[in-house]
């Protein structure tokens, strides 16, 4: 069954990300989640610290250029200002793939951040055989439409098998940040208020970030 990973904080945040366990499922062949506490307090005295190691991909993240462009922007080079303020979350799960024709039959103007909720269960254990994703014309909609920023609960917004990464570089190409691996099951579609940083990661090809959105 998908996880309910929304949990409200004060101010009415609601939890858009997956959680990061051991559990959690990662792309084939990348490099899973792990959390080990590599000092105790009774071995320093003072503290615990702990140390993880885990794709840049797994769980909720965003993309830099560079992930799919061996010249393009790492994660520092990225503009804070996208992953900071209104957005708006869509139901698209009647829909196998985003093209202009699809998209153009949802609420997406009126926002430069969309999040569009799959038909795919929001299952953090259970990476998916096959996924909805965004053809090359559903890039150039979305850039029409002033999208900066376009967010998935799925891990790709490209088939999963892709290796041309079409989405990727369409998106690109038209002003657009990815962020997938949403938790959007239970988020009623609608306007929202949404932060969801990536971490100051030098040279980072992608990184984890934290999603949160509340009613506006």
């Amino acid at each position: 069954m998908p996880e309910d990973n929304r949990k409200r904080a004060a101010g009415g945040w609601i939890d858009i990300s997956m959680p990061l366990k051991e559990s959690t499922a990662h792309w084939p062949g990348d490099t899973p989640f792990a959390y080990d506490v590599s000092a105790t307090k009774e071995q320093t005295g003072s503290v615990n610290i702990g140390k993880i190691t885990m794709s840049t991909h797994l769980g909720t993240h965003t993309d830099a250029p560079f992930h799919f462009l061996n010249d393009g922007e790492r994660i520092l080079d990225l503009d804070l200002d996208v992953y900071i303020g209104q957005c708006r979350v869509v139901d698209a799960s009647r829909f196998s793939v985003f093209s202009r024709e699809t998209l153009s039959s949802l609420p997406v103007e009126g926002t430069e951040r969309l999040l569009i909720k799959t038909s795919v269960p929001n299952n953090h254990a259970q990476f998916p055989e096959e996924i909805p994703y965004i053809t090359k014309d559903g890039a150039d909609y979305l850039g029409e439409c002033g999208i900066r920023l376009a967010g998935l609960d799925v891990p790709s917004v490209d088939p999963l098998d892709s290796k041309e990464l079409e989405a990727h570089h369409q998106l690109y190409k038209n002003g657009i940040y990815i962020l997938e691996n949403l938790m959007l099951d239970n988020v009623p579609p609608g306007d929202y208020e949404l932060i969801a940083l990536p971490l100051a990661i030098a040279g980072g090809d992608g990184s984890p970030v934290r999603a949160v959105i509340r009613t506006v």
